[in-house]
């Protein structure tokens, strides 16, 4: 009988858990601190990714690592569940391994690492420009350029970001962490107390879109890869090995409506204007409305992504009860939706431009697509992106810090009437040097390659110390 052989409980301690003598393997959904507490106990995993990170998190681990072996297809359980038992996933073992922690800004990660003896590589799914930053915040505040002094010192430029002196404003710095009116604020401490060396880097960019800024990062670290858009790149991958393999992009907390795909279909050429700020942000009323109204304005055709909790009203509390004029369904010139299939959007013949909240992942498939941006960033990340998008890489216009209807009726228009060759023009150049990055030969192929070669050296190398020891 499966109770004799089994134990069910509500929850457990899971580090103790994954450290008993007694666990030989791991079925999980792939979050990362799970993945991460599973490889530092050297224990294999079956990958069931639910949504999120789970999915690359899941991907990874079966391919890239080989810790243990994809549970997400049905009928070769057994299969899988044998390989694990057997110890074929047990790469990062404290003997033996490589420990690659998500971000420079989880450094008890990389301390861990240092601590049981492995190597260390740091995977950062920010863009270069973003991480460069994070990794000057000491140099910022050395010179005296952080904090910021109210809103008249936002356009102040910072001019100790190497690579980056003539580019970078004050508002421009990452929100809720860099821009701080005090160097005592948490958010900034806990970047500059957080931070640490490693001996490699894995980004989510390609040469040809942050050569200069790669640059910069390779005087600090010599070995960086750049292997992205991961998305592009795990779909080109199997095909240049002649697998009949698939890979879909989507890993979404919400669920999909599709019907919005129909409604493209019968719009024009490149006259629709897609609008979604990811999954996190958060809008009021009044801003919502604006949005609204300059959308209306603009007599252009939109589909526009609302999801059900982003509505929030003075105190940062969902509204659960919509306006009449925001409810999900065909409007007189446009589409709403709680969630869209945001891959297969942007691919579509009848898009022709993106407003985003400029999120990286976001970036990266309007970049793919060749589909012009409006950049309305939220935090983090999103304000340096959004300003290499419109002066750096001119595949956009920035309308940070505003919201305002009239400025979204002109920067409408401007991307998709008065300015509309000349952004088809530089996003369609940018699109096509992003699909060979990652095809065979092209710079982030190439690097995946040199990533994998590097990483069994750092194995075997690791492994000849753990004989003498």
């Amino acid at each position: 009988m499966v109770a004799e052989r089994g134990c069910i409980v509500k929850w457990a301690p899971q580090l103790q858990v994954l450290a008993h003598p007694a666990i030989g393997g791991f079925w999980t959904h792939c979050g990362w601190n799970s993945t991460l507490e599973s490889v530092s106990e050297g224990v294999p995993l079956i990958c069931w990714p639910f949504f999120g990170d789970q999915n690359i998190n899941a991907r990874y681990a079966t391919d890239v690592w080989k810790i243990g072996a994809n549970g997400w297809n049905r009928g070769k359980g057994n299969k899988r569940k044998n390989n694990v038992f057997e110890g074929k996933g047990r790469y990062l073992s404290k003997q033996r391994g490589i420990f690659i922690p998500i971000s420079s800004q989880l450094g008890f990660i990389h301390d861990v690492a240092i601590e049981v003896g492995i190597p260390s590589i740091q995977f950062h799914t920010s863009s270069a420009c973003s991480m460069w930053i994070s990794h000057s915040v000491p140099h910022i505040v050395a010179a005296n350029q952080l904090p910021i002094n109210g809103e008249e010192d936002m356009d102040r430029l910072i001019t100790t970001v190497p690579g980056m002196e003539n580019i970078l404003r004050c508002r421009d710095l990452p929100k809720k962490f860099c821009q701080v009116d005090d160097i005592t604020n948490p958010s900034l401490l806990m970047i500059t107390n957080e931070m640490r060396e490693a001996e490699s880097l894995i980004l989510n960019t390609f040469e040809e879109l942050e050569g200069p800024i790669l640059s910069q990062i390779r005087t600090r670290y010599p070995t960086t890869y750049a292997i992205g858009p991961i998305h592009e790149l795990l779909k080109s991958k199997p095909e240049s090995m002649n697998k009949q393999e698939s890979y879909s992009g989507s890993n979404s907390v919400w669920q999909e409506d599709r019907s919005c795909l129909e409604w493209l279909d019968k719009q024009p050429l490149k006259s629709v204007l897609y609008v979604s700020f990811g999954s996190i942000t958060s809008m009021t009323r009044d801003q919502i409305f604006e949005f609204w109204y300059g959308l209306a304005n603009s007599k252009k055709r939109f589909l526009w992504v609302i999801r059900p909790d982003s509505l929030v009203d003075e105190d940062g509390n969902v509204v659960e009860k919509f306006p009449v004029e925001l409810e999900v369904g065909p409007k007189e010139r446009g589409y709403v939706v709680n969630w869209a299939p945001q891959e297969e959007v942007l691919a579509h013949k009848a898009i022709g431009a993106f407003w985003t909240h400029s999120g990286w992942n976001s970036t990266l498939e309007s970049i793919v697509a060749g589909v012009p941006m409006i950049c309305w960033p939220y935090f983090s990340d999103q304000q340096v992106n959004s300003r290499f998008v419109s002066e750096v890489w001119k595949l956009g216009l920035d309308m940070k810090d505003t919201c305002d209807r009239k400025i979204v009726e002109k920067m409408v228009n401007d991307l998709m009437v008065d300015r509309k060759e000349e952004f088809v023009k530089s996003a369609a150049e940018m699109a096509e040097l992003a699909r060979n990055s990652v095809q065979e030969g092209g710079s982030s192929s190439c690097d995946l390659d040199s990533l994998i070669e590097g990483i069994k050296r750092m194995s075997m190398k690791h492994a000849k110390v753990g004989a003498y020891i």
